[in-house]
């Protein structure tokens, strides 16, 4: 018997009916998204671009490193070795937040210099990565760090705000710096004991101001040190509001601040979602089962030199991620929601592989869409069986459905990311899906349906047909503009009848993803 042709192939059918709810759209995707260091938040570019992304995605928080780092100014010692605290830069940056609707996930670190028991540091911008010298003023200094922010905003709003402490302290760049270079397993056992210490006496000096304000941790890289952290609260009677980690879809390393070692995605489909499951089964196996969990890091690659982050293939394997991690974190904090981030110092070309959503000149990747959509459904989540899709309906009488395919198209370890996602890589056509919607009211409809895919609002496709230019001209920028507007591909009047129903077929590829409304017309 022969096979069908490919054009032939059995369709994909996406059912719901606008009665059977599922709940409430839950909105952890955007409760918090990823930014360098706080220093950068100072400048227009940064806070132009956050606007943008707190407007059309719907975020709610934003996290960042480098809050006490040199560069904010936060602390010095007086000729007499007494303290000296400014918040100068740290209130011109919180104010901002404050004044587009944004609150701070507060990372704390890294170690001013001055406070700082040794010279070891990450980064282009010198983040101290040692210990204090003198934990007792580590404390005072983050009591005294606390109560100014509750001072200047307020209790009841700092009560919903999180203190995070550090960054992926079990990463031998993050914390202690490592000088001598020794195996992990000698390292690791001594650096953990070092950070469950800052951890106790930062929780308690958040505490001290307002037991109401939540303090967690351990923000580790791979989701390490969680069981530790866990026991060592219980026993310790340490407080633990919520814990954070962090998680990429590669098959190995944790940090490449420079991209040289090469990434290679992971073949794995249930990438993070595990990772996130079990984390979440720690949790409720302990004393702290009621308490939060923050994947304050997360993405298709850690190294900002990696061109998955601009491929059209990271739109899809984002949506796959929110759908599939669900319930089991409170929040997936996207690593970051542009590419001013200066970790290796500043980038030279506009399309790098930067972390952003939003590259140097404002223009939107694959990835920005992804989130635009999902801030788009409406509040009512309806049944839907398919496991690459949402159906919602908002209180206007709108529908909103987005749909999409996730392949795995990265040929494995014979290849890193950094060579397959800077080549272009067509999608090949895959059978098409329809939307098959119950239960609607009768009336009149605009349809307008949005996609992203390759060379549909695919920036980097287009920038490569540019000749892949290391510097833009204003004329190169306004094109690529154009090549991801994200304008409606279909606009169209619809009327439902007497049968309550809207079906319609949509051409799909690998990696497409559809975006479709049904807006009622008065």
């Amino acid at each position: 018997m022969a096979l069908p042709a490919a054009g032939d192939a059995p369709g994909r059918a996406i059912q719901a009916d606008l009665n059977a709810v599922r709940g409430r759209m839950n909105r952890m995707h955007n409760f918090c998204v990823g930014a360098g260091r706080a220093n950068e938040g100072l400048r227009a570019d940064w806070q132009r671009q956050l606007r943008r992304v707190r407007a059309e995605c719907g975020f709610r928080y934003v996290r960042f490193h480098g809050l006490f780092c040199d560069d904010m100014g936060v602390y010095q010692e007086d000729k007499n070795g007494n303290a000296v605290y400014n918040w100068q830069y740290v209130d011109e940056l919180f104010d901002f937040l404050h004044g587009i609707g944004m609150k701070p996930f507060v990372e704390l670190g890294f170690m001013p210099s001055a406070m700082a028991s040794g010279s070891q540091t990450i980064f282009w911008y010198r983040g101290n990565v040692t210990p204090p010298k003198d934990y007792a003023r580590w404390e005072a200094f983050v009591a005294a760090f606390v109560r100014h922010v509750t001072e200047r905003y307020g209790t009841e709003e700092v009560r919903t705000w999180y203190f995070e402490v550090w960054n992926e302290p079990n990463l031998d760049g993050f914390w202690m710096g490592n000088p001598e270079k020794k195996p992990w397993e000698e390292w690791a056992p001594g650096a953990r004991a070092e950070y469950l210490k800052l951890y106790e006496h930062s929780a308690r000096a958040v505490k001290s101001v307002d037991p109401a304000y939540r303090v967690g941790g351990p923000a580790t890289a791979g989701e390490g040190w969680i069981d530790e952290t866990l026991a060592f609260c219980a026993e310790k009677s340490v407080p633990l509001d919520f814990v954070s980690t962090h998680s990429y879809a590669t098959m190995s390393g944790y940090l490449d601040e420079h991209g040289h070692a090469g990434t290679v995605f992971s073949p794995d489909r249930d990438s993070i979602t595990a990772g996130v499951r079990n984390v979440r089964a720690k949790m409720d196996r302990s004393p702290f089962a009621k308490a939060e969990l923050h994947y304050t890091e997360w993405s298709s690659s850690y190294t900002p030199s990696d061109p998955i982050h601009d491929s059209y293939h990271n739109a899809a394997f984002i949506l796959d991620k929110m759908r599939n991690v669900g319930s089991s974190a409170e929040s997936m904090s996207y690593w970051t929601f542009t590419d001013i981030f200066e970790e290796a110092g500043p980038r030279m070309t506009p399309f790098h592989g930067g972390f952003g959503l939003l590259n140097y000149q404002d223009l939107p990747k694959p990835a920005f869409f992804a989130y635009r959509f999902l801030n788009q459904l409406g509040d009512t989540e309806l049944t839907c069986g398919d496991e690459a899709a949402f159906v919602c309906r908002d209180d206007e009488g709108g529908v909103q459905a987005l749909f999409w395919d996730f392949t795995i198209t990265h040929p494995g370890p014979s290849v890193i990311n950094q060579e397959y996602y800077s080549k272009d890589q067509p999608a090949q056509v895959i059978a098409p899906v329809e939307l098959q919607l119950s239960g609607m009211r009768r009336g009149a409809y605009q349809m307008l349906a949005y996609k992203v895919g390759y060379r549909a609002n695919d920036v980097q496709s287009a920038w490569r047909d540019l000749g892949s230019p290391s510097q833009l001209t204003r004329a190169q920028v306004a094109r690529l503009r154009q090549a991801a507007v994200g304008a409606a591909v279909l606009d169209e009047p619809i009327d439902v009848g007497s049968d309550h129903r809207f079906v319609r077929e949509f051409p799909m590829r690998e990696n497409d993803v559809w975006f479709v409304e049904l807006r009622p017309r008065r």
